[in-house]
């Protein structure tokens, strides 16, 4: 990564984030002053906070989706199985 050069020999998709936090902590007083490009740069890396909506958004849509379905079967949203 501190080259620049992603693996088909352009820009890493993740390099402009690098050198913002790069530069932000060659020049700051605190790493904590940095905080924010560390997060945009890891963020660029890994993703974590997009699959994490993501995840979510999937949760919601499959409890909406047993919601509708135990309403359509007449249930009162409780399991009966004993």
């Amino acid at each position: 990564m501190a080259s620049g050069w992603g693996i088909t020999g352009n820009k890493g998709r993740c390099y402009d984030f690098w050198m913002d936090f790069s530069e932000c902590m060659s020049q700051c007083r605190e790493p904590k002053d940095c905080a924010f490009l560390r997060e945009d740069y890891l963020e660029c890396l890994h993703h974590s906070k997009e699959f994490q909506r993501r995840n979510r958004i999937y949760k919601e849509e499959q409890r909406k989706l047993r919601a509708a379905s135990q309403k359509a079967d007449g249930g009162d949203g409780k399991d009966n199985h004993h």
